[in-house]
């Protein structure tokens, strides 16, 4: 713990106010100058939208020696303060908590969380100055959890304002279990768990997960965080996380969290059934963000060197940071040995379909996507489909068909290109990662490839056209297979289920919902004659199947339009499925092999 000397500026949180979703703040400048200026983030690292945490402050007031000092709003999360005198400047506001996600701040009877971001005001000359926190009125019972240091007066403290905001807080009565890896603590905290959640299996995986990702990057060397905590918000409809240097919060359905096995009558150790479907998207949630640790929070785009929260910060590069560790975050959780081959194909899949599901592929690129992150990934519509790709998915591709084409040329792999960029990083910044640009992964690509793949960045990348996954994946073993297009393919829209019935959520360009004239919003009521309750009801009522065309009926803003759906919706490719080639030449099994290799297992 540090000792508890007088920090530059003190934050005390009041934590009472749990109706009424407010903590109060009180903040303490030691040795403020008679005017400066304080400000509040508006947005937080890692979540590209422009979040306005000003508007749930209120009640900003300011004091010096017993006097009130004069406050100035200058903008939309700034204020000036003039505040003549020797004592010690103190400011009091409130701040409403009710976003119960990881991005903001959240305060009811049974929990409490809260990011810096949200909370604490910045004051000017101050940044780079030490920051003290202290938590007033817990309820009985509660208890904290960050990855800020201790005290040993019982609070937190931060080297300078960028740190302390870069540590949330998880407050309640919460579950908490603890493991190592590698040698490093972790601890992992998990709020609103259900009656039979096993705890053990959760860290038993997860401490796999950590000793991958450790070894990966840092080999048998020290890691450069000397502890790291997980931070589990499990609601009853949620998904979500966001990284931190030595932390993350996260959010899951509840029921997809592990459940304890009953003993069987004989006296036996039951064994623990397969992960379910829900329970390895939280796996792979919880690989995404501790990937992080290393990809975005230490390796970071060179714009983001240093962050400036007071507007956008724009960069081309979430397609590496993002979609490099989309692609490691299930390759982990087959490498630890939580998933087997058939169920990571599966999964790649998955990203594979997502991204040829979208016609927007053609219209944006993947530099594109990460430019625009903050007008369009965060705020998608109707036309999202046509008009964008995600930076995720699409990012996660293009590691896969790197890593591809450097297993397949024999001469390495992207594992080896992402630990020259961080010892490149690291040795020019004289620190633990560093700021990085597109030249230099461009230059670490050449120098495990010994060619440059200049070409290939800017047809992948900057480009449009499709990515040579198919032959990449024959080569590494893995056989290309088409399935039977679904109805919604045929159709060429997106569909939900609605309480009138079926309902147009997005129409895809070129496809043959375009075509008749659908549109989103669109109500499909009946189909031949038939009314039509749910979306299977289409295939039920011989969708494509009939003969002669049939008759559509649909509503639009309570208008009746009636259209005709054709006998035969031409050829509609289906998702792509991958699977194991039974038979690949020596070639291939010996890549696929390196490929999976179960590093941490």
């Amino acid at each position: 713990m540090t000792s508890p000397a007088l920090p530059a500026v003190q934050f005390r949180v009041d934590v009472g106010r749990l109706d009424d979703h407010h903590f109060d703040i009180a903040m303490e400048l030691a040795d403020a100058p008679a005017r400066l200026t304080v400000s509040l983030p508006v947005w937080i690292p890692g979540s590209y939208l422009v979040r306005e945490f000003s508007r749930h402050l209120s009640g900003l007031s300011a004091e010096r020696d017993g006097r009130p000092a004069r406050l100035t709003p200058l903008d939309k999360h700034r204020w000036a303060v003039e505040a003549p005198g020797s004592g010690p400047l103190r400011l009091r506001y409130r701040v409403y908590a009710f976003d119960n996600s990881v991005r903001s701040a959240w305060l009811d009877r049974q929990r409490g969380f809260f990011n810096g971001s949200s909370l604490f005001l910045s004051a000017e000359g101050f940044e780079e100055r030490e920051q003290q926190v202290r938590l007033d009125g817990l309820p009985s019972g509660w208890e904290v959890a960050t990855g800020l240091p201790g005290t040993v007066d019982g609070g937190w403290c931060a080297p300078n304002y960028d740190n302390l905001i870069d540590h949330p807080f998880e407050l309640g009565p919460f579950w908490r279990g603890r493991f190592e890896a590698c040698g490093v603590p972790h601890e992992f905290v998990v709020a609103g768990a259900p009656p039979g959640f096993d705890g053990e299996r959760l860290l038993a995986d997860t401490r796999r997960i950590c000793e991958a990702q450790l070894r990966f990057w840092h080999g048998e060397a020290p890691a450069c965080f000397d502890r790291y905590v997980f931070l589990l918000n499990a609601v009853d409809d949620g998904y979500g996380g966001l990284e931190h240097r030595n932390s993350t919060a996260l959010i899951c359905n509840r029921r997809d969290l592990p459940r304890r096995i009953a003993a069987p009558a004989n006296g036996s150790t039951p064994s623990a059934p397969p992960a379910s479907d829900g329970y390895v998207t939280l796996l792979g949630l919880i690989s995404h963000e501790y990937f992080h640790t290393w990809n975005v929070k230490r390796l970071k785009p060179a714009e983001f060197a240093p962050y400036r929260l007071d507007a956008e910060q724009y960069t081309e590069l979430l397609w590496f940071f993002e979609g490099f560790t989309s692609y490691y975050d299930d390759l982990f959780l087959l490498r630890a040995g939580l998933v087997d081959e058939a169920r990571y194909l599966k999964l790649l899949a998955k990203n594979l379909n997502q991204v040829l599901g979208s016609p927007g592929r053609a219209v944006q690129s993947v530099a594109e996507a990460s430019f625009d992150a903050w007008i369009k990934y965060y705020r998608p519509d109707e036309n999202s489909a046509n008009a964008t790709v995600s930076y995720y998915t699409k990012g996660s591709l293009v590691a896969l068909a790197l890593d591809l084409t450097l297993r397949g040329e024999d001469c390495g792999d992207l594992d080896a290109v992402m630990r020259r960029l961080w010892q490149v990083a690291s040795e020019r910044s004289g620190s633990a990662g560093g700021p990085i640009t597109e030249a230099d992964i461009a230059e670490a690509l050449q120098a495990v490839a010994g060619r440059s793949l200049a070409p290939v960045l800017a047809a992948w990348v900057h480009g449009r056209n499709e990515l040579p996954l198919q032959a990449l994946l024959q080569r590494g073993g893995v056989r290309w297979n088409r399935e039977a297009p679904t109805l919604a393919q045929r159709l060429g829209a997106r569909l939900q289920e609605a309480p009138g019935g079926p309902k147009v959520q997005a129409v895809l360009d070129g496809g043959l919902a375009a075509t008749l004239g659908l549109a989103a919003g669109d109500e499909l009521l009946a189909l031949g004659g038939w009314r039509l309750a749910k979306v299977d009801d289409l295939t039920l009522y011989g969708a494509f199947d009939a003969e002669q065309p049939q008759s559509l009926l649909v509503s639009r803003d309570r208008r009746l339009l009636s259209l005709v759906l054709p006998a035969m919706a031409g050829t509609v490719e289906g998702a792509v499925s991958l699977t194991v080639d039974p038979q690949p030449d020596p070639q291939a099994l010996q890549r696929r092999a390196r490929w999976w290799s179960r590093t941490g297992a």
